[in-house]
This record gives structure tokens, C-alpha cells and sequence, in this order.
């Protein structure tokens, strides 16, 4: 399928929410690297580009360049953030103090209380109501969401400043004859309110697209390209139970039937009684599920490991292990099927190679490498949201598509420094009384994800007319759309009070509960 917008990403950790929310707009577009040539790029021929943001400065030597022709080539382009500060460049701008005649500054000795920095929630003001911004209503403010060092300090010679604030005089800026514009802030996340009526607004009223995209045209084109790419042998797929896995295993057994065989991995590190309930809902799936318990060797493997990167690499080796030795029990296997989306990609490491790695997946590599089996990863473009709807018209019941996110590690991301068998018991008891509370007061649906986290820590208590130094549980609940960032959840007090008894009288060992009140950024969903 041919696309109409290209996305050049230079290294955005929201790049693929860019693409997700012109997908919701109903417009088909391809992400590409912010480096490719100009002649690839003209092949594809586009009908409008958008800049990504990224992590470099422009003032470094080797930061990544859109080729400038892409940008003298008559059609229209929107520049997000680093994207902005680009067009800014190419035209005759400034950005912190660096232009394009060479005349720079130290980025690295500008003070952060000077103005150029901005990271978090801001306020800009529409100066000018035109290109991305028609329709806004003059001088009215807007919640945005910004995230950079660098920013547009000129505008360039024949642009215009269209919004600016109180950190970014020009907060966004366009040319309405040459159709090109930039913005300073990020549309593509939900912290900025009307961020989807200015991509829109770009997408239809500045480059005249027209809508051509559909979830279901997602499924026949997967459907098709599976089909055709496993002409004989059979499928494998590493089944956690999940709506990520669960989903890219319907869709593979809708394309090759009976020779898919789906691989449960018990690593004895999941929730109270959910090794029961994955057999049981896949079953009803019609999925040919093969179950391995692996409960014992896992946490021998662990046992006295507490760094939680080495934790990580450890649970992904002997994974890989347990699977490996499992899938050669099956005969002519050909292909391997993965749940991944695109956080997890983006997270472990970056398409274009210039994002920033967060943290390591033990889901996203190795078992290829070390079975030479073909990928098959259906959901790799895609985030949580998009993948729940894609689940929903293929049938799967909601009790599984509305399943909170759990990670690839398990409760050994929540159960901080050593995992033994003892103080799993005491997380899994926490968390089911975490999730049965939320869904008690029916916000299961509301939170993205709710859970316990079992401390390091241990404190001082009394119960009943004793002395007690036990453990310290964590709350953590967020609202989130695709995981990439996230706001921390306000409980009831009285929800709180009753999760806090609960945990403290039903489990051994626990005599403290505290509440997370982070938001990603800076925090991350998960502890470890």
C-alpha cells in the first residue's frame, strides 16, 4: 500500500505515537529514517512530510540531517520539535544560539534556568490561527506537551510565528505559501488537548489528504503477507496469555490454521492463578497450547541476583532456553510468531539507531538468532489501544482484550533486588488484592495498569502488642493510552484505605503500604 505521508524519524520516543494518531486520522503513512537519501525518498513519492523530534542538537557535528532537497521539493511538511528546529536551520533561522552560518554556542555550559529548556506540561498562546492551527481562536491558550533543550531562537526570513510560550516565544511557526510549518511542542501525545486537531488540520486542510486507512484493512494485509510468507512447515508462537501474544496468535492461526503451536512458558513468575486461567482461555480460543513448567529452574537461576538489568538478561536467556527445548519436540518448524508492539521496540532500541535505549526486553530478540527461524511479528507497528480493537473484531472475549498490560519479566520487575520463592508469594497475595479492589469498584477499565510492588525496605510496625520489622508494599496505578507516557492514578481515599488493611492482614511479612505518585516521565511504569 502506497502512502501518502512519510514520517522521517530522527530518534523520537513518540515517533510511532506520530504515526498511530495519523492512523486514527484515518491516513495511511510509513515511518522511514530522518537520514534517507532524498532519491529513495522522492520514490516513494509522498504527498506530505512529517519531522520527528529526537534526543540530538543541531549544534553537534554528527546530529542526524533531513536531506535539504526534501525540504524544496513542493509539498507540504510539518516539523515536530528537533523537526522544527531543522526547517528552522535549513531556511535562515536561529536555534540556541546557532545558525546556519556555523556561529555556535556551548550547548553543554547553557545554564538550565536560561530559558531554553523545557520538559513537561506548558501553556502557548495562538498568535496566528492558520495552517495546523485553523479554526484555533486567537490569543487563547492551549495545553501542550514540550520536551527540549534546543529551541527556534529566529524565525526564519519569510515564516511567520504562529503560537509562543512562556519558555518558547516562538512555540510555532509555518510558511502558508511554501506549506510548511513547525511546532515546538509534541501534537502526537495526550498530554497536548487538541494535539490531534492541529495533525489533522495539517493532514487535511494544509496537504489535502484524503482518509484511506482502516483497522480491518490491517488485518486482511496481515492475513495475506502470513500466508504468503509460510507456503510450507509449521509455527511456533511464545504464548504468555497476554492481549499482545493472544492477539498475534489468533491472527496467525486465522492465516495458517493447525500448523501454528503455541509454547506457554510457567516461569513461576507470574500472578496468583494466572497459569490457570491462560490455559483455560486459550483453550476456549481453539489455540493448540503445549504448557511448560519451569518454575524451579528459573528461580535457581535468579537466586541471589539483585540488579535488575542482570535479572532482566537472565529471565530473556532462560527463556529462550525453555522454549528452545520445547519447540524442537516439534517437527519442521519454520517460523517463530512474537506479540511484539512497538514499545517494546522503541524502548529496547531505536529503528533509525539514534533513540535512546530505556531499558532491555527479553521479547524482542535472540530466539531468531538462535533457532534461524523466519519472524513473524504482526504487531510490531502497533500500540496497546490499536492491538485491543484489532482483538475485539476478531472475536476474542473481553475478558482478555481488556487484560492490563503485565510485563515479559513478570513479578520479578516488581519484586525489587533477590526473587525467592517466598517473597513472590507475598507480591502475588498484594497484587491480587491490589486488582480485585480495583476491579471491585469497577476502574479496572479506567486505569491502564494497577499493581503491587514489594520494597527492599523493611521498617519498624506494631501489631497487636508486638514489635514487628517486615516488608513495605508500593501501589502503583496509571492512566495511559499506548504506555509511552503515563500519569499516576488518584485512588479514593477509602479504596486506598481498604487495599492498605487488606494487604497488611492477609499477608505475612508486610506491616507498611506506600503509594507511587509518579508519572512517566521521569518514571517509568514499572519499578525495575
Amino acid at each position: 500500500m502506497d502512502s501518502q505521508l512519510l514520517i522521517l524519524d530522527f530518534g523520537s520516543q513518540y515517533t510511532r505515537l506520530i504515526a498511530r494518531s495519523v492512523r486514527e486520522l484515518g491516513v495511511y503513512c510509513q515511518i522511514i529514517p530522518g537520514t534517507t537519501p532524498f532519491e529513495q525518498i522522492r520514490a516513494k513519492n509522498p504527498k506530505a512530510l512529517i519531522l520527528s523530534g529526537g534526543p540530538a542538537s543541531l549544534s553537534c557535528v554528527n546530529a542526524p540531517r533531513i536531506a535539504p532537497k526534501a525540504l524544496h521539493c513542493n509539498i507540504p511538511v510539518l516539523g515536530i520539535c528537533y523537526g522544527m528546529q531543522m526547517i528552522a536551520v535549513e531556511f535562515g533561522g536561529r536555534i540556541g544560539g546557532w545558525n546556519s552560518n556555523g556561529e555556535s554556542v556551548d550547548l553543554e555550559k547553557i545554564l538550565p534556568d536560561d530559558g531554553l529548556r523545557e520538559f513537561g506540561p506548558a501553556l502557548v498562546t495562538i498568535e496566528n490561527p492558520t495552517g495546523p492551527f485553523a479554526g484555533f481562536p486567537i490569543e487563547e491558550e492551549q495545553e501542550v506537551w514540550m520536551s527540549h533543550g534546543d529551541k527556534v531562537t529566529t524565525v526564519p526570513p519569510g515564516f511567520q510565528t504562529l503560537a509562543r510560550s512562556e519558555g518558547s516565544p516562538i512555540a510555532a511557526f509555518g510558511h502558508p505559501e511554501l506549506k510548511i510549518y513547525g511546532v515546538q511542542f509534541h501534537p502526537e501525545v495526550h498530554h497536548t488537548l487538541r494535539g490531534k486537531d492541529i495533525l489533522s488540520a495539517f493532514l487535511y486542510q494544509v496537504a489535502g489528504l484524503e482518509m484511506d486507512w482502516k483497522a480491518a484493512g490491517f488485518v486482511d494485509e496481515v492475513l495475506e503477507n502470513t500466508r504468503r510468507k509460510v507456503t510450507s512447515g509449521n509455527v511456533i508462537c511464545g504464548l504468555s496469555g497476554g492481549v499482545d501474544s493472544t492477539v498475534a496468535a489468533v491472527l496467525v492461526h486465522k492465516a495458517v490454521g493447525e500448523r501454528l503451536y503455541c509454547i506457554f512458558v510457567d516461569n513461576g513468575l507470574l500472578r496468583a492463578g494466572e497459569a490457570e486461567e491462560v490455559m483455560q482461555s486459550t483453550k476456549q480460543l481453539g489455540l493448540n497450547v503445549r504448557k511448560v513448567d519451569a518454575e524451579e529452574r528459573f528461580l535457581r537461576e535468579l537466586a541471589g541476583v539483585e540488579d535488575s538489568e542482570q535479572k532482566r538478561k537472565i529471565i530473556g536467556r532462560v527463556f529462550i532456553e525453555v522454549f528452545e527445548e520445547e519447540a524442537h519436540r516439534i517437527e519442521d518448524v519454520h517460523y517463530l510468531v512474537q506479540g511484539t508492539l512497538y514499545p517494546d521496540v522503541i524502548e529496547s532500541g531505536s529503528l533509525s539507531g539514534q533513540t535512546a535505549t530505556i531499558k532491555s526486553h527479553h521479547n524482542v530478540g535472540g530466539l531468531v538468532e538462535n533457532m534461524r527461524l523466519g519472524l513473524i511479528e504482526p504487531l510490531r507497528e502497533l500500540f496497546k489501544d490499536e492491538v485491543r480493537n484489532i482483538g475485539r473484531s476478531l472475536g476474542i472475549p473481553d475478558s482478555l482484550i481488556d487484560r492490563q498490560p503485565f510485563p515479559g519479566p513478570g513479578l520479578a520487575v516488581r519484586c525489587l533486588r533477590e526473587v525467592t520463592k517466598e517473597r513472590l508469594d507475598i507480591l502475588r497475595i498484594a497484587d491480587r488484592i491490589v486488582t480485585d479492589e480495583i476491579k471491585n469498584a469497577e476502574l479496572n477499565l479506567t486505569i491502564w495498569q494497577a499493581f503491587a510492588v514489594l520494597l527492599p525496605v523493611r521498617s519498624v510496625g506494631v501489631m497487636g502488642d508486638q514489635r514487628t520489622y517486615d516488608e513495605c508494599v508500593a501501589i502503583r496505578a496509571v492512566t495511559s493510552r499506548d504506555g509511552m507516557t503515563a500519569d499516576w492514578y488518584y485512588l479514593p481515599e477509602n479504596l486506598l484505605r481498604k487495599i492498605s488493611s487488606r494487604i497488611v492482614n492477609e499477608t505475612n511479612g508486610v506491616n507498611r503500604v506506600v503509594l507511587d505518585v509518579s508519572s512517566k516521565p521521569p518514571a517509568t511504569i514499572e519499578w525495575e
